[in-house]
């Protein structure tokens, strides 16, 4: 359960829900009673401090800084891995602060949870997941920023001698009617001092100048299209070393001995050292670390490693599907009375592979130990507290003496976000290994990161539908197989009655009006490593209800959106989303010869998004998806050209995954190994896309993965018509070419 917040950090429950459902963090926050609101804008000032290393640099809160000469700098409790949150926190804090948006620079924070503590999570971690972002910060940081401009605007009030009330500010420039002016460098210093407002006045929407400005450009584009942008992979400290990793080809395999003998005698090799997670081999730079790598001789033991291939795991999951599920994920009505009574029935089964997360960084990071004992830690920290807590048991040192740098990252989809620390932990002990002499990066290569596991789980579905004599969908049956993400992990708490939420979201929660339904799991043990993937359960759970339920729809002879629109509120926001993008998509008016539509909506992280796919057959027997128009309901939009961005992004990210990702295994070794042979969308394969955003006055929901469930059944619907062949295996290179 998660603790009450305080009235001044105002979540709504079901978007907390949403929350537990995909990251089910809230089991940390059980029964800790941690209470996180305004008061915590000044609860730790060392903390803050220790995130300021500019001259002149005051800091007026855990979550912004302002410099002598106005610069200001918010202290994102946010990961960065190109989603947008930096900008979407600066946002909210220039808003308030009535900063110069050219003024304005965000860096990441750690090593304070009660001030950076996901309040979607219970506020008991820092992380960043579950398209939370804005819902943790919508209200901590605008009063962050508002609290700042009132001990600005009070500072200038002393200096001159006059009231507060009568002072302006605009654009990082404070002014009196009688002609006072300055900028926010002249009075940070005295302003910083002043004791903190215990309550303040936030803007009403009206008087918004940056929040939902459609205009608004991000404030980090030009370094990221000019090179500037700093990531982990360009850290480079005096006498760093690198190291890369020999991990075993087997999951499950651990080294039984190994020989560096000839790996020593390269040039530019440092040591080779064995770490709990595999050997490292650690040059003066990376190339040097390669050749040693390849000249390293390791014996395994295979013994309790996973040596199953692909099509034995499948076959495998398939003959459970046919079974009585082992749990029940939900139950309404009498799904077996309803089938007995239907006119008819239809059924169909589903299967999706095993994803690699693909960022286009691969993992990496950086440990040195200083000569105050300290530890520094730069990565792409999303879960930093844990990895804080793992460095300092790993170097024998409290949590607090490990600082971690908290670097942009070149995507994550969730990748980064492990609970064992992953190549963070490999870093330190290859530091450690070597006496922390000096400093070691652990790089990976493509395919290090692409055969040392954490993937979107494999799954098989089995579907049921009845329809009775009037065409009205009165029975519903959906029995998912694949492992558990949080199962054998320290959350497995939060698996009740042998369901794990992020097997059956997207699932479980269907909004369509059916009232005989059962959504049962079984959940099945293979040593292949699974993670969250970018829109986690709803990955392949969306795929498998909105491709069936066209199925259904044309069985009893409807049209798919008026069968789905029959099936919801009227008034609700999944009809709202998908009335809206029937609209602007002109489903009713007829496409032109060779051009077909397909549809499908779904719920995720809070939002609500529908998609209309048009496609067209590419003359070998696949098809090419020529447009995308998307319906979107999340809330507020902070930044709408960034929900835009996200949307159009989740659509290339998922259909990238459906047309020809997977990862296999032969004798439970990882096939794949750069992107040659695992092919995220090119770019001469992405559509052109629209995005329609529901105006709303909600607090913001998720928007960086909402967008991937739905891309996959519109599009395979729009196939269906284009080819007259159903896809229920993926990816649809698989099925087209069975």
């Amino acid at each position: 359960m998660i603790p009450r917040l305080m009235q001044s950090v105002t979540l709504p429950a079901a978007r907390v829900e949403a929350s537990r459902r995909q990251f089910l963090i809230g089991a940390l926050a059980a029964g800790t009673g941690i209470a996180v609101g305004f008061h915590l804008l000044h609860a730790s000032p060392a903390a803050a401090a220790e995130t300021t290393s500019a001259e002149g640099a005051h800091s007026f809160s855990p979550y912004l800084i302002i410099d002598g000469d106005g610069k200001v700098t918010v202290l994102s409790s946010q990961f960065e891995m190109g989603q947008g949150s930096y900008n979407g926190l600066a946002t909210l804090v220039a808003e308030e602060l009535d900063a110069d948006w050219s003024a304005i620079d965000v860096k990441g924070a750690a090593g304070n949870i009660k001030a950076y503590g996901n309040l979607a999570f219970g506020g008991a971690i820092q992380a960043t997941g579950g398209s939370t972002s804005m819902a943790s910060s919508w209200e901590r940081y605008r009063k962050a920023g508002a609290a700042a401009r009132a001990m600005l605007v009070a500072a200038a009030a002393s200096e001159w001698g006059v009231d507060a009330a009568e002072i302006t500010v605009e654009n990082g420039i404070l002014a009196h009617p009688s002609g006072k002016s300055g900028g926010f460098g002249v009075f940070a210093a005295k302003a910083a001092a002043m004791p903190a407002p215990t309550d303040v006045k936030l803007k009403q929407p009206g008087d918004w100048k940056l929040i939902g400005n459609a205009g608004l450009k991000r404030f980090d584009s030009a370094r990221k299209t000019n090179g500037t942008e700093q990531y982990t992979i360009d850290v480079k400290l005096p006498g760093m070393l690198t190291a890369v990793m020999i991990h075993p080809p087997l999951f499950g395999a651990k080294a039984k001995s190994f020989d560096p003998s000839a790996a020593r005698g390269i040039k530019g090799v440092v040591d080779v050292v064995e770490t709990p997670r595999g050997i490292a081999v650690i040059g003066e730079h990376m190339w040097a670390a390669i050749k040693g790598r390849e000249a390293v001789k390791v014996e395994w033991d295979d013994t309790a490693a996973e040596k199953r291939g692909t099509q034995a795991v499948m076959s495998t999951y398939r003959d459970l599907a046919k079974k009585t599920p082992a749990a029940v994920a939900r139950k309404e009505g009498d799904a077996d009375a309803a089938f007995a009574q239907a006119a008819k029935v239809i059924e169909a089964s589903f299967e999706f592979p095993y994803l690699a997360h693909a960022a286009l960084e691969p993992l990496n990071a950086v440990a040195r130990m200083n000569e105050d004992g300290t530890l520094e830690v730069w990565g792409g920290h999303q879960f930093p507290d844990v990895y804080q807590k793992l460095a300092g048991e790993i170097a024998g040192i409290a949590p607090d003496k490990v600082r971690l740098n908290v670097m942009k990252s070149g995507g994550s989809f969730g990748r980064r976000a492990v609970f064992d620390g992953d190549v963070v932990v490999e870093a330190v002990h290859a530091a450690k290994a070597i006496g922390f002499r000096a400093p070691v990066k652990v790089q990976w290569t493509r395919e290090d990161d692409m055969r040392a596991g954490r993937y979107r789980p494999a799954y098989v579905h089995t579907l049921k539908a009845g329809i009775d004599a009037d065409g009205k969908l009165v029975a519903w049956n959906n029995h998912i197989v694949g492992q558990s993400i949080m199962a054998k992990t320290a959350f497995e708490g939060m698996v009740k009655n042998g369901v794990d939420p992020t097997s059956v979201e997207g699932a479980s929660n269907l909004p369509y009006g059916i009232p005989n339904q059962t959504v049962g799991l079984t959940t099945t043990d293979v040593g292949v490593p699974v993670l969250w993937w970018r829109s986690v359960g709803s990955t392949h759970t969306a795929f498998a209800a909105e491709t069936f339920l066209d199925e259904v729809a044309e069985a009893a002879g409807r049209d798919p959106v008026e069968f789905r629109l029959s099936l919801l509120e009227p008034e609700s926001r999944h009809a709202t989303v998908l009335k809206l993008a029937a609209e602007k998509a002109e489903w009713q008016k007829p496409l032109p010869e060779g051009r077909f539509r397909g549809v499908a909506l779904a719920e995720s992280f809070g939002s609500v998004v529908a998609q209309i796919a048009e496609v067209s057959p590419d003359g070998n027997g696949g098809i090419k998806v020529e447009r995308v128009v998307a319906a979107v309901d999340c809330g507020l939009a902070i930044n709408p050209d960034q929900v835009r961005a996200q949307v159009e992004g989740g659509i290339g990210f998922g259909l990238g995954a459906i047309l020809g990702e997977e990862i296999t295994l032969t004798d439970g070794k990882v096939d794949q190994g750069n992107f040659d042979v695992y092919t995220p969308l090119r770019i001469d394969s992405m559509p052109k896309v629209e995005v329609h955003i529901v105006p709303s006055a909600n607090p913001p929901s998720g928007i960086g993965e909402p967008g991937v469930p739905p891309i996959g059944p519109a599009v395979a619907n729009a196939a269906y018509k284009a080819l007259g062949k159903r896809i229920r295996v993926m990816p649809f290179s698989k099925s087209l070419n069975a």
